[in-house]
């Protein structure tokens, strides 16, 4: 996630999330943590909705992970959506943990989402790049996924990489790699941050904000009192844990530098005021 504590977060939100599921059932993956009715999973499972006037909606799944490639298929809230955030995130607990974040800042109406990115590593995160979608993302679902391996994390959109975080550990760069993660959809409010700085302030009159979820799939390692369902090498689900030693080819390559040339808004590794003693050393690596 970006740099925010949600224990922080003061700010209300008039929100639904609708999630629907067609590689999952939420009866069996969803676990709820709120009270008084703001959670009901519909329509055999396959249709979870949040509403309510809250600090943030935060939905988690229930497996954890030590690597995987987990997709979910998104529509992002529609029309003047400024000060809000969709997030669709990996997060380890405690106050050293681990993340991988997908992140979508709200605009004003007919401007384009921020697409917020970012690789937290003990408590430590600072790695974001941004990017503007070549696509409406409110119109339609697309599908966002994340590739975590111990070599690497690729983040792509619709099957198109758009970036790469990799193993850099003999290096002195920091990997997530030891602390399992659980899977989490949320929306909330960052109006202090999400849009142009703070400048944009969210418009209440548009409430309720509408974020919907479906498609959510796994090839994981998932962890379970301790012990990994890929300690013979394989992960669960299709693909006999090919995915564990996935790497771009040629082609995922070229199409995802196409992404960094046109598409690329903000980029930790080139901003050298934000770091004076020097860029963080995967950057000067890469």
């Amino acid at each position: 996630m970006a740099m925010i504590n949600y224990s922080t977060i003061l700010f209300p939100l008039l929100a639904a999330i609708m999630i629907y599921s067609v590689s999952a059932n939420f009866h069996q993956d969803v676990e709820i943590t709120w009270g008084d009715g703001r959670g009901q999973i519909t329509n055999n499972g396959d249709l979870l909705t949040l509403s309510r006037q809250v600090f943030w909606l935060r939905i988690p799944i229930k497996n954890e992970y030590l690597f995987g490639k987990i997709d979910m298929q998104i529509k992002l809230v529609a029309g003047n959506s400024a000060g809000t955030v969709t997030a669709y995130y990996l997060k380890s607990p405690g106050s050293t943990w681990d993340e991988i974040d997908f992140e979508f800042l709200g605009n004003l109406s007919g401007d384009p989402y921020t697409l917020h990115t970012n690789v937290f590593t003990q408590g430590k995160g600072d790695r974001e790049q941004q990017f503007k979608l070549w696509f409406d993302p409110t119109i339609d679902f697309h599908t966002y996924s994340i590739l975590w391996n111990p070599q690497r994390i690729i983040f792509s959109v619709d099957g198109t990489p758009i970036r790469e975080f990799k193993n850099m550990e003999s290096q002195g760069t920091l990997f997530p790699k030891n602390q399992p993660m659980r899977m989490y959809s949320s929306l909330w409010n960052a109006e202090d941050w999400a849009t142009r700085g703070g400048l944009v302030k969210t418009d209440w009159s548009k409430a309720p904000f509408t974020a919907s979820y479906r498609g959510f799939s796994e090839e994981a390692c998932v962890v379970s009192n301790g012990k990994s369902s890929c300690s013979n090498g394989s992960g669960q689900g299709s693909g006999s844990g090919s995915w564990l030693s996935q790497e771009l080819d040629s082609t995922g390559q070229e199409r995802m530098r196409w992404v960094q040339s046109n598409y690329v808004i903000y980029n930790y590794c080139t901003d050298a005021e934000r770091f004076p003693q020097g860029l963080p050393r995967e950057c000067l690596s890469a």
